[in-house]
């Protein structure tokens, strides 16, 4: 079987090309040709420059092709494939559900002016877009064999939002690289990992705030507990994003012994870096935007590392989080909610105990949605739409 992927991959740094990356690993280990034909090409949202990018492809030499679809211009190149080769079968993983893309990518008519105004500005005119937009992801979710989405919830949701039949939109879970088992570190301190981009937005500041509150009622936590915070960085604003929060941890009274701040950690040494740790922190806050376009419903990467490497997490309930974790791995508090999750890692203080057991049914998941398997659920997808193409 030979599969034409379109996606982004690294060196672009976000969890789209990280998942993309193991998934054609793990399907070319699994057995099936996976081509990447515009590797390393920025894909163009103008139709004329587009095409020409796309033609310059041999689409005819594939059975299928696949994409994964999120925040780029993946979803014009199978609008593109739609209408130049409406004989191929055309798949793709929504890594975003309810929605395909979560952004326009160029906005239509008059409204295109507004791309050179102050965000607010844009994001006013691209809200007034989404109808239109609605309209072209319909169009194209009607015309893909099938739709991939990393969770239950997501799955139900995009076929509504879609209008498409039972049957056209699956639930593949986010697979995880199978990892040799790592006990737990010495109970004390005990040591919380924060995983994923450094920025504002992401909760970070609620995580040091929770920290905060948890401190007036415990003065040695700087001892009981240390915090990391690592991941990636967008340079140019990663700095300015950095000071901003070391700064904000200064002005809640934070000991700077009690915090480690680790920049673009290599994909090769996070499993070492998660095992390294007894849990994880993920206090993700949805966007103002997402409520209006809809609620984001797709996997996360960082939960798939917490159960490949056998670690509980401590989770808000925003995005698809909830649904995850109601796997037994972990706790969930209301996103924003900084008084709750300083109750959470108390509970982690005063039972260490949970730490184990949670740890134990997250290393049960790990090894439920290994890579291996998860090729194998894609792959048993993708055969039939390639044997009704040769018939």
């Amino acid at each position: 079987m030979r599969i034409a992927l379109l996606a982004p991959l690294p060196p672009e740094q976000n969890d789209i090309a990280d998942y993309a990356e193991a998934w054609s690993q793990a399907m070319r280990v699994g057995g099936v040709d996976v081509s990447t034909p515009l590797r390393g090409q920025t894909l163009s949202p103008y139709p004329l420059l587009l095409a020409r990018q796309m033609q310059k492809v041999d689409w005819g030499a594939v059975d299928l092709v696949h994409a994964e679809l999120g925040g780029g211009n993946e979803f014009l190149a199978l609008e593109w494939l739609a209408e130049n080769h409406p004989d191929l079968p055309l798949t793709a993983t929504a890594h975003d559900p309810e929605r395909l893309v979560w952004r326009p990518m160029r906005l239509p008519g008059p409204l295109a002016l507004a791309e050179r105004l102050p965000r607010p500005l844009y994001l006013m005119a691209a809200l007034l877009a989404d109808p239109l937009l609605l309209a072209r992801e319909r169009s194209l979710a009607a015309r893909l064999s099938r739709l991939v989405s990393l969770t239950a919830g997501g799955a139900q949701c995009l076929a509504q939002k879609m209008r498409l039949p039972s049957g056209r939109v699956l639930h593949i879970a986010h697979g995880n690289q199978p990892l040799p088992a790592e006990p737990l570190p010495p109970v004390h301190p005990l040591k919380l990992l924060y995983f994923g981009f450094i920025s504002r937005g992401k909760g970070i500041e609620d995580l040091l705030r929770a920290l905060a509150i948890l401190g007036r009622t415990r003065p040695r936590l700087p001892v009981e507990l240390k915090l990391t915070l690592a991941g990636g960085a967008v340079l140019g604003r990663a700095g300015s994003d950095l000071e901003r929060l070391k700064e904000h941890a200064r002005r809640l009274g934070l000991s700077e012994s009690m915090l480690e701040w680790r920049l673009n950690v290599p994909i090769g040494q996070v499993p070492r870096l998660v095992q390294s740790h007894h849990a994880l922190a993920l206090p993700c806050r949805a966007s103002p935007k997402s409520a209006w376009l809809g609620r984001r419903r797709g996997g996360h990467g960082v939960l798939s590392w917490a159960a490949a490497c056998g670690r509980s997490v401590v989770s808000s309930d925003a995005f698809v989080q909830a649904e995850e974790v109601s796997r037994g791995y972990g706790a969930v508090y209301p996103q924003g909610d900084c008084q709750a999750l300083a109750r959470e890692l108390g509970r982690l203080l005063d039972e260490p105990q949970l730490l184990a057991e949670r740890g134990e049914r997250a290393a049960d998941l790990g090894r439920e949605r290994a890579w291996p398997r998860i090729a194998e659920q894609f792959r048993q997808v993708f055969e039939p739409l390639r044997r009704s193409r040769a018939e």
